[in-house]
């Protein structure tokens, strides 16, 4: 039973998703009664490691519309919760050249809220081209077989 709240569709576009992880996210209150509102953007957010200690940073959780002077910021740092063993592995990752760890969703499980994290490669401009012309081509195909 999950429900999807938020998702970085264009993470799949600008990056090459080699690896994937689920963590859970350290929270207050009031910032999960907006995610419950559906009330998220991770669309420019990014996962760090600060002393061996994964965050998510720039993920924007609007203030709780009910609220009282306990609101949370807006863009804080979140700390993540991973295994240990999840942690140096992304961690191994994440120092090679050219990779980056990216929320890729943000969703609840079981009443708890959780976030995907992509190990991705930033994919080239001609790459980039090629997608979006093998995606028309498949369409363009889908038309002529709708239509004949």
């Amino acid at each position: 039973m999950e429900k999807e709240i938020a998702t970085n569709r264009q993470a799949f576009f600008n990056y090459e998703i080699l690896d994937t992880f689920e963590a859970g996210i350290a929270l207050k209150g009031t910032e999960v009664k907006s995610l419950r509102n559906g009330k998220c953007n991770i669309a420019e957010s990014y996962v760090d490691l600060e002393n061996t200690q994964p965050v998510i940073k720039l993920m924007s959780i609007p203030p709780y519309a009910f609220g009282n002077i306990h609101n949370h910021e807006e863009k804080r740092v979140r700390k993540l919760l991973l295994h240990k063993e999840e942690i140096f592995r992304i961690q191994k990752l994440i120092e090679q050249k050219g990779y980056t760890a990216i929320p890729l969703s943000i969703y609840f499980k079981k009443g708890l809220v959780k976030l995907k994290i992509g190990i991705g490669k930033g994919k080239k401009l001609h790459d980039k081209r090629s997608v979006i012309k093998e995606r028309e081509l498949s369409r363009e195909a889908q038309r002529a077989m709708k239509n004949s």
